[in-house]
């Protein structure tokens, strides 16, 4: 006969259907703000088929925004800055490849298709699941989801940049962190992510006004690094965490897909 812990395990099936709605969710709320890129896009002075193209080929957000940021306040003399902020804020990406390499299947179509697709969000939907097939299945939605999406609201948002005017007198300017606080505040379940998160905030605040564009919030992941290492903040271990199955036995499942 089963056991309580067993029958609140989610089998394959409901685990994928789970991974399927919450990778549909966060593709709509993350799609939406593409409309901010669009329009800060053509306001930092360029056209339609120059933004579009940037979210067809660049698609990362945090990119993206640092791009047209520094071009809107350096104009055309800010290119380098411009591309080497994003650059640095594309970095993580790398990290998130890495990471995914090990949860999705092999084969030739992943090697190919999977790095474009890999973004923030497509990986925290992916690490929330609790069986493989659900980490693929929630991989594949949210970051499929989120480009087809994201490229819609970007031409939808520089066509009507000009008719908008201004976009930060509606607050678009502020779409974007709040879709990654959004994205970051179901994870804030522990004292360790909470000590990451205060830090790395902290960090990049008072680093900001002195540094380049996309520089602050790369040293700012360097507290996780460091947080981790030390293991600062993390709760004494327990009996069941000194189990063989870990921390990570089903009933621990419903905490690591909180994801909305």
């Amino acid at each position: 006969m089963p056991s309580s812990e067993s029958l609140s395990q989610p089998d394959g099936t409901d685990a994928a259907r789970a991974a399927w709605r919450q990778g549909l969710s966060v593709a709509l709320a993350t799609s939406a703000y593409g409309i901010s890129f669009g329009a800060l896009s053509v306001a930092a002075g360029l056209d339609v088929w120059q933004t579009c193209i940037l979210s067809l080929v660049m698609f990362t957000g945090g990119s993206q925004f640092a791009f047209v940021g520094v071009i809107s306040a350096g104009g055309l003399a800010a290119i380098p800055a411009a591309v080497a902020s994003a650059a640095l804020l594309g970095v993580r990406n790398v990290a998130y490849g890495i990471r995914m390499s090990t949860l999705l299947p092999p084969g030739r179509f992943t090697r190919i298709a999977a790095p474009q697709f890999t973004i923030d969000e497509s990986t925290a939907v992916a690490l929330a699941q609790p069986t493989p097939r659900a980490r693929s299945v929630g991989f594949w939605v949210t970051g499929i989801g989120i480009y087809i999406g994201w490229n819609l609201s970007t031409l939808v948002g520089a066509l009507l940049g000009d008719v908008l005017g201004d976009p930060r007198a509606y607050g678009l300017d502020a779409a974007a962190a709040a879709a990654f606080l959004a994205l970051l505040w179901p994870r804030l379940r522990g004292r360790q992510p909470i000590v990451v998160g205060i830090a790395a905030a902290v960090v990049a605040t008072v680093l900001t006004p002195s540094l380049m564009p996309g520089l602050p919030v790369l040293i700012a992941a360097v507290v996780a690094i460091v947080v981790g290492w030390f293991d600062w903040g993390s709760r004494p271990q327990t009996d069941r965490d000194a189990r063989p199955g870990g921390p990570d036995e089903p009933d621990d499942v419903p905490e690591r897909v909180g994801l909305p």
